[in-house]
């Protein structure tokens, strides 16, 4: 690489012999002295591959300015969202050039409008005064003097005179949860430190509930607090001892009922309470039985109050894989009537009740679309699914908070259509665009394609591929790829727009997401095929994803990168270790390539729970097996593997930093060949990286200058 700097040589991490025992197999770990962050030899040494790795890629310093200057020349920097009707006032956020993090606003609705016009979002402009308008959160002023920043919570009574915010100021994800009177603008003294994100609020503004997490970062416990008292005073509501449940609470749309929900990988359970009575005693709505998982939304049908009920259960005879929908009194919700039975090429994600009409979502071909359907006085009306005329979408509902209402708000996008907000009119049937996300400097999305391929696994599985490039791009000889991988926890990757990607897509890149088992695109047994036991279908399919790009003649080996993050950067880690010749380059975020490790460790963050979509190597010595099998860091070997840049934060606490760090000095030490390996650890930030747009669009450049330096596209 031309103007390198080659003066900075590659840090060697020293070796500490460290053996890991289990079902007999022992494991020599020379690097597991670097997860502890309090030796100052460990921040040393990731000090040192930070500097080693600014060094390597200072030529590209230039190209990562350019990047970061068309996102921002493309980006509306003082921009509104639209907005969102909620008691008498629309509620939106702005952005400002400028400035990191959004604020959030609201004005009072036209007391003279009445019919749909009262629910026709204001226009507002970025430089026009707006009438009445309240800030009721400058996330830039509560973020001043902090290196990291995140919104957690932000929640409004019913009446709109209080909200509930909560801040994380390091990116471990415990917040401070904080009560203002929006009437005076004045902080109550309420103060709770230490809580997950959110906040829900009583019926009558007395009270709001929130949850902790234990020593393992796992919400385990519901709280009440009474507006006004001191945090010593809060009352454990609900308490899962269970380490593979995550707690949650929230309300339902007619804010009739408070509703905790649990969920395992596998299982869900929900406990329901009157929102009108928050000193009461929640009650299970169904007992979990391990594998069913459900879910339930308030409607009123005919007159009735029902629940409708989302699960996977035996249904005559059958396991609902792909979930049916059911109605149930609210006096006794296992008395259940199926409304829509399983269909083997449908996946029912969720429903959504409104006064006067249901909202069903779900996806068919791996794409999530959207129907409506209308309750009427006897029941159900005709069930309509929204058409946006797209090959490739991604379609859901926005923010539609109230429970009467003569609109729906509707997201829909592709990945080369920006988002487009519409308020779907269910009585007539119309669908009204209210904004377009803006993309400045001329952007024609006639300019690009996307279409669907289909890979051929070594199974037999049809493998979909979304592809996106400039439409002016030569027909004939490969071009440089980059090919994108989750595949995990039942994520989709659906098609969704990016200002950023047409940094890439300008220079001549395509860009491909392989929609690999483990993710939920086609299903749940998409999903269940690329799980536990058979998890290797992830890694497999992505290669044979990959090799289908080259053997048609899309791409070459000399100009494909695979992409991937946390889960995404197991797959991307395996997939070396699998096919390094198959690629030239290879980017993971805060990658999950010492997984065994973590799985084995109990006391480690997020691990018990883990155990649904991984197996338990603790206490099966065929998971323990199969997973060292494919973790990347066991099975580095003495071979070329493609240039690797790997990015970490010190703060995560999903993937902690350690694994990516050990994962790089095991290849360093053991690679043949003098393919580029960096380290990048971000030395403030979370799971999520840096925060604040700006340094995350600083990030994004970094990566694609490297990308596109790997592919010979960096001129």
């Amino acid at each position: 690489m031309a103007g390198e700097n080659l003066t900075v040589s590659a840090p060697i991490a020293k070796k500490v012999p460290f053996e890991r025992v289990h079902h007999g197999d022992t494991f020599v770990d020379e690097y597991e002295w670097l997860r502890d962050k309090e030796d100052p030899e460990v921040i040393a040494y990731l000090e040192a591959e930070n500097a080693y790795t600014e060094a390597r890629t200072s030529q590209l310093q230039p190209l990562r300015d350019k990047i970061f200057d068309e996102i921002k020349a493309r980006t509306q920097e003082t921009d509104l969202s639209v907005p969102t009707r909620l008691g008498e006032y629309w509620y939106y956020s702005r952005s400002f050039e400028g400035k990191q993090y959004g604020v959030h606003c609201r004005c009072p609705i036209d007391a003279t409008a009445d019919g749909i016009d009262a629910w026709t979002p204001p226009q507002l402009e970025v430089d026009t005064e707006i009438e009445g308008e309240q800030v009721l959160l400058d996330s830039n002023v509560l973020a001043e003097g902090l290196d990291f920043f995140a919104l957690g919570a932000f929640s409004l009574s019913h009446d709109g005179n209080l909200l509930a915010y909560s801040v994380d100021s390091t990116g471990d994800e415990r917040y401070t949860l904080r009560i203002k009177d929006l009437r005076t603008g004045e902080l109550l003294p309420d103060e709770v430190v230490g809580a997950a994100p959110g906040a829900t609020w009583s019926l009558d503004g007395t009270h709001v509930f929130y949850q902790t997490v234990d020593e393992s970062w796992r919400p385990d416990t519901v709280w009440r607090h009474r507006v006004g008292s001191g945090a010593d005073a809060d009352v454990t509501v609900f308490h899962e001892p269970d380490e593979r449940y995550w707690v949650s609470i929230g309300a339902t749309r007619s804010e009739k009922y408070l509703m905790i929900w649990l969920g395992s990988k596998i299982t869900t359970e929900g406990w329901v309470l009157e929102s009108d009575n928050p000193e009461g005693e929640f009650r299970v709505l169904l007992p979990r039985r391990e594998g069913v998982e459900y879910s339930a939304e308030h409607a009123v049908i005919g007159g009735e109050d029902r629940f409708l009920i989302l699960h996977n259960d035996v249904v005559d005879g059958v396991k609902a894989e792909n979930f049916v929908l059911a109605q149930a009194p609210v006096t006794d919700p296992s008395d259940m009537t199926i409304l829509i039975g399983h269909r083997e090429d449908v996946r029912l994600e969720d429903i959504d009740a409104f006064a006067d009409h249901l909202v069903l979502g779900y996806r068919r071909d791996a794409l999530p679309r959207v129907s409506v359907w209308p309750l009427t006085e006897q029941g159900y009306g005709e069930l309509t699914e929204l058409d946006f005329g797209l090959e490739l979408f991604a379609a859901g509902t926005g923010s539609s908070p109230e429970w009467e209402q003569p609109t729906l708000r509707v997201g829909v996008t592709s990945f080369i259509t920006p988002m487009q907000v519409f308020d779907y009119v269910p009585a007539t049937g119309e669908l009204l665009l209210r904004k377009e996300q803006p993309v400045l400097g001329g952007y024609d999305a006639n300019d690009y394609v996307q279409h669907r391929d289909w890979a051929v696994a070594a199974d037999g599985t049809r493998i979909p591929i979304s592809i996106i490039a400039r439409r002016d791009l030569p027909a004939d000889g490969p071009k440089p790829v980059l090919l994108y991988g989750y595949g995990s926890y039942e994520a989709s990757i659906d098609p969704s727009f990016s200002v950023s990607r047409l940094s890439l897509l300008d220079r001549g890149m395509v860009f491909a997401v392989a929609h690999v088992r483990g993710g939920g695109e086609m299903g749940r047994l998409w999903y269940e095929h690329g799980k536990t036991l058979q998890k290797k279908n992830t890694f497999t399919d992505f290669v044979s994803c990959a090799q289908h790009l080259v053997d048609t003649g899309v791409t070459a080996a000399d100009r494909l990168i695979a992409d991937g993050g946390s889960a995404g950067g197991l797959l991307v880690g395996a997939v070396a270790n699998l096919a390094p010749d198959l690629f030239a380059g290879i980017l993971a975020n805060v990658p999950f390539v010492d997984p065994l490790t973590s799985i084995l460790d109990p006391s480690l963050p997020l691990t018990v729970i883990e155990w649904d979509e991984w197996g338990n190597p603790l206490a099966d010595a065929d998971v323990y097996q199969y997973m060292k099998s494919y973790s990347p860091y066991e099975n580095v070997e003495a071979k070329d593997y493609p240039a690797i840049l790997a990015i970490t934060s010190l703060n995560d606490t999903r993937v902690l930093y350690v694994e990516p760090a050990k994962w790089v000095a095991k290849l360093r030490d053991t690679k043949t060949g003098d393919s580029e390996l960096l380290l990048k650890t971000e030395m403030s930030a979370g799971h999520g990286g840096v925060s604040g747009r700006y340094e995350k669009w600083k990030e994004v450049a970094f990566e694609y200058a490297w990308v596109l330096d790997k592919v010979g596209l960096a001129g």
